[in-house]
């Protein structure tokens, strides 16, 4: 399996990080992508990622909910740490309209700013859009068809929002939400292809059940995969292997 979401890299594991990282890979949990959220987080990323070249791998980019008035600054920040060293996407980046409504402009703007630097260095975008799909696609929209890709990280829509995302050459990142039983995806996982899935955790957020409300970490992806196999009325080691090679594929990687 592979995780295609997860912040390892968080306080929440300060404690305990080795062992939740052993604990994930005893599950069968190979690679481990890390997503960027703001200046003070990429220390942290980077040297996890040193420790784990191979397993714990870095992306690069702001959060939405990290975009400040200053954002244009910050961004100025972490544009050069492209040629320092290798990412594999850039991410997380996005809109969100959950906690915030007052900065969608510096969103839109942070957004359009990213989505060049993933054209212009061939890389996936990773997609966060709380509350925010319809505006994060008219976004994707101004861009040339066909010239963005990458992944809705955490998708909870319904069928017309997959349809759209799988239109524009997108996967769906889908974590534990598929596992509540009000989560949604009951209804539409069965009528997606496997080819279009990614897993992830998003840890340590949105534990699956049986540990909803808990600190979620990546040797749970496991309970995600097996709700997936469940919907899609397939074996556990069908929904593994293709999953597996649509993060390879999306992270263009090899094995």
């Amino acid at each position: 399996m592979i995780d295609t979401h997860a912040h390892i890299y968080s306080e929440k594991f300060e404690n305990d990080r080795k062992a939740i990282l052993d604990r994930a890979f005893e599950e069968g949990v190979e690679k481990i992508f890390m997503p960027n959220i703001d200046l003070e987080s990429i220390t942290g990323m980077l040297q996890l990622a040193d420790l784990y070249p191979e397993r714990c791998i870095p992306m690069m980019g702001l959060h939405p909910c990290y975009v400040e008035h200053n954002y244009k600054e910050t961004l100025d920040q972490i544009r050069p740490w492209f040629e320092k060293r290798h990412f594999v996407a850039v991410g997380e980046m996005g809109t969100d309209l959950y906690w915030d409504k007052t900065k969608l402009k510096q969103q839109q703007d942070a957004f359009r700013e990213q989505c060049k630097w993933a054209i212009e260095m061939d890389l996936p975008i990773v997609i966060h859009c709380r509350e925010s799909f319809w505006e994060t696609v008219a976004l994707i929209n101004e861009f040339p068809e066909g010239s963005l890709k990458g992944v809705f990280h955490c998708f909870s829509g319904g069928m017309k929002e997959a349809d759209t995302a799988i239109g524009l050459g997108f996967y769906l990142g889908i974590g534990g939400v598929a596992t509540f039983k009000n989560g949604g995806l009951d209804v539409v996982l069965p009528h997606v292809d496997l080819s279009h899935i990614v897993l992830e955790t998003d840890c340590p957020y949105l534990a699956p059940k049986p540990f909803r409300g808990k600190r979620n970490e990546p040797a749970y992806l496991s309970y995600i995969a097996e709700r997936v196999a469940e919907l899609k009325e397939v074996d556990l080691t069908t929904v593994n292997e293709h999953t597996t090679q649509n993060a390879l594929k999306l992270f263009q990687m090899t094995a």
